[in-house]
């Protein structure tokens, strides 16, 4: 019997699927073998799933569309003279109206008009303007025609034509020109990424499309030398292209990238420096970018720039960490890098309580955090919000990180049980919290009762 939903056979398609098995095995094999795993890998193994199963859809899709296009490629031979574009001869699929009344397809009257001509193809006639209007009558012929022979007619959008190939060809040839053109070729490639996909996907066909995106940064010495609008435009261009899952891989391997994102981290606005840190972040979806990442030692700036604070910056800087440290050898780069002392004063200021709580918790299984922990005085301020909190995913990174501490570091017993004595926090989280913050609570109750009992035999 015929298989369905098979993925395609695209390397890019079945690469990114295997990457997606190997992340939902992973997740898995955490929830049903580890006691202690989190909400957020329940939430990470439903993100992973859906995206699964988003990547199956989508291809049979695009397999629908390529079938259709190709059987309207061999219907064009004997569509009727009146819809066939005569520029291209072949059937509209975006008929537009020129200034001299001729109807044309849009792509290939805009190439026309893109290389500088001002004439109708057809009557040579000189054009008062360059506006294309939809021809919505040939447009719907059109359409009643394809109906009538079975055929699909794609909308404009689907594909990617030539003259919109070759435009993004040209824009990216003048980012190796003069500063002006740079800065304006950079600004529209910011655009067309952010507005239309396929131009994200059509980078990928290049192998040095990327690299032709990041002359105007790597050309230069320092970013210093960089004007600021056009490193930002061009950083913000990468993090819409790294949107694009088949890029991720591509992105992160191409040499420069993310030296130039790092620069960015350091030296950029603050716009620029957030949106570094989202390329960062949206990179880090994939496990060996998240070993790249690390290695190329991009925590460092990240914690920095965490450090100082700046509440635009601050949400994307927390995701990209968050991401990076779920590998245990990012864990000890960052707590190496001084994540701990910055996590914590700024959980202590209140700022971005949740998001770094749940990185402190990540961090807490390395035995150096413990320690920083003890010397920069967390557990206080971890009980307040433990107290405190209405928050039940809080509650349960501050009982996690909690119970580490218990099982690494004795002598904060005294203080967790003049907060169970006074408050009874610990009891109520143990019977009315969620699964894992029962069992952690649990955890430490059993630790109490048993250090009491070894100082009453004592």
């Amino acid at each position: 019997m015929a298989k369905t939903g098979m993925l395609s056979s695209d390397p890019t398609v079945r690469a990114r699927a295997s990457e997606l098995k190997k992340e939902l095995q992973r997740l898995v094999r955490t929830i049903v073998d580890d006691e202690d795993f989190s909400i957020n890998t329940i939430d990470q193994a439903k993100d992973a799933l859906c995206a699964l199963r988003e990547l199956k859809f989508n291809k049979r899709s695009t397999a629908t569309t390529t079938t259709s296009s190709l059987k309207l490629h061999d219907e064009t031979l004997s569509c009727p003279e009146e819809f066939r574009c005569s520029l291209s001869n072949e059937l509209m699929r975006d008929p537009v109206i020129l200034a001299s009344g001729q109807t044309y397809d849009r792509p290939f009257i805009q190439k026309w008009l893109n290389t500088g001509n001002r004439t109708c193809p057809r009557t040579q006639q000189v054009l008062s303007h360059t506006v294309l209007t939809p021809n919505h009558l040939i447009r719907e012929l059109i359409s009643q025609w394809c109906k009538s022979q079975g055929i699909e007619l794609p909308n404009p959008e689907e594909g990617v034509t030539e003259a919109e190939r070759d435009h993004l060809f040209s824009l990216l040839e003048k980012l190796s020109a003069a500063l002006p053109e740079q800065k304006e070729a950079a600004k529209e490639l910011r655009l067309l990424t952010k507005k239309m996909p396929l131009f994200r996907a059509l980078f990928g066909e290049s192998v040095d499309a990327i690299s032709q995106l990041l002359t105007p940064l790597s050309g230069s010495k320092s970013q210093s030398g960089v004007h600021p609008d056009l490193q930002e435009d061009v950083i913000t261009t990468l993090l819409n292209l790294s949107i694009h899952d088949s890029n991720k891989k591509l992105v992160a391997e191409t040499p420069m990238v993310i030296p130039l994102v790092m620069e960015a981290l350091r030296s950029g606005t603050i716009e620029t420096r957030s949106n570094a840190a989202a390329v960062l972040f949206t990179l880090s979806a994939l496990d060996s970018n998240k070993a790249l990442i690390g290695k190329s030692g991009a925590l460092k700036p990240l914690i920095d720039l965490l450090d100082e604070g700046h509440p635009l910056a601050m949400k994307d800087v927390a995701s990209a960490i968050f991401n990076l440290c779920i590998i245990h050898e990012n864990k000890a780069r960052a707590v190496r890098d001084g994540a701990v002392r910055v996590i914590l004063n700024k959980i202590m200021d209140g700022v971005h309580v949740d998001e770094l709580l749940a990185i402190l918790a990540m961090l807490s299984t390395h035995q150096r955090t413990v320690e920083e922990m003890g010397e920069l005085g967390a557990v206080p301020c971890l009980l307040r919000i433990f107290r405190e909190s209405t928050c039940e995913r809080n509650k349960e990174n501050c009982i996690a990180i909690l119970h580490t501490v218990c099982l690494n570091d004795r002598t904060k017993l005294k203080a967790l049980r003049e907060e169970e004595n006074t408050h009874g926090t610990i009891s109520k989280l143990a019977q009315d919290g969620t699964s894992r913050a029962k069992r952690k609570a649990n955890g430490i109750l059993e630790r109490l009762k048993r250090a009491v009992n070894i100082t009453h035999t004592a």
